[in-house]
């Protein structure tokens, strides 16, 4: 069983910024969904916990390792599928993908030739191992870059924004990619789409201005959520009131009027209709009620 144990991590820029503010989270095996606006400090995490930048302050252990004092440790252990994965021109994938498992420390060529094919089969890209890996698709290249993450059987696995861009069909292609690696390994999926976390994570958190806010199950925060939430359809510019009215947690243009989804512990009755609770209700109530 893999552990990692975050406590009190702080990261402040040179330009000001706080990313990170004493933030502690504790994560074991499976896919853990980390939800949180643009802004929020996901990505800063993702790169403190990579071993890219060092915190100011706090602790980082991996399986005990400390991975603050010895980033190269974790390493070893490390997938990391970063926002904007960059690729060179003119290479194709088995070959981009062997250079990168030398890279990793894979030197016994036959067993690393083994690895890198097998990877490009469980990603779906086989058929393209001759192909320049610039020619792919968005999400080819996703997929191309859960491969690379996957070298060397690491047992912590990073994925910052990975379906940022891809249309539905390479999307459901790639979530399902995460969930079948996602059984024995840690792998923590950072996102801004709640729909992606819904769908394969069993356990979330919600970060916001460099903290973490909430943090468990996705089916108990629905649950708590239960017989308190509350829909109108109203106009436009009746928005303004509702919301000196009522906590208005989100609100959906729909068909020129809106759909708002109030938060509250009892009927609000001027026409609201009961409202079962879905994840996205629980990420809006989060981050309404800690703003």
């Amino acid at each position: 069983m893999n552990t990692l144990s975050i406590k009190n991590l702080s990261k402040t820029y040179l330009n000001g910024v706080k990313a990170l503010d004493s933030l502690s989270l504790e994560i074991g095996n499976g896919m853990f969904g980390l939800l949180g606006p643009n802004g929020a400090g996901k990505s800063s995490l993702m790169k403190t916990l990579a071993g890219l930048q060092l915190p100011d302050n706090g602790e980082i252990k991996f399986n005990g390792l400390d991975i603050v004092a010895d980033p190269l440790a974790v390493k070893k252990q490390l997938g990391f599928l970063p926002q904007d994965f960059g690729v060179y021109p003119k290479v194709s994938a088995y070959d981009l993908l062997n250079h990168i498992a030398v890279l990793k420390g894979l030197s016994h060529a036959p067993s690393r030739k083994e690895q890198v094919l097998a990877l490009l089969a469980q990603t779906n890209l086989y058929a393209q191992r001759h192909k320049d890996v610039h020619t792919f698709s968005g999400g080819m290249r996703q997929r191309f870059g859960v491969a690379q993450a996957l070298l060397g059987d690491p047992q912590l696995i990073i994925v910052d924004e990975p379906t940022a861009g891809l249309d539905p069909e390479e999307r459901n292609r790639f979530n399902n990619l995460l969930s079948e690696i996602g059984e024995e390994k840690i792998v923590i999926l950072s996102t801004h789409l709640v729909e992606d976390v819904r769908s394969l994570c069993s356990q979330m958190a919600v970060m916001n201005k460099g903290t973490i806010i909430a943090s468990g199950k996705p089916a108990d925060f629905i649950a708590a959520l239960a017989g308190k939430l509350w829909q109108k359809t109203i106009a436009k510019t009746d928005k303004t009131v509702y919301e000196q009215q009522f906590c208005v947690i989100s609100a959906q243009l729909h068909i020129g009027r809106l759909n708002i989804h109030v938060y509250a512990d009892k009927d609000p009755e001027n026409g609201f209709e009961p409202l079962k609770p879905a994840l996205e209700d629980v990420y809006f109530h989060l981050l309404t009620s800690n703003n």
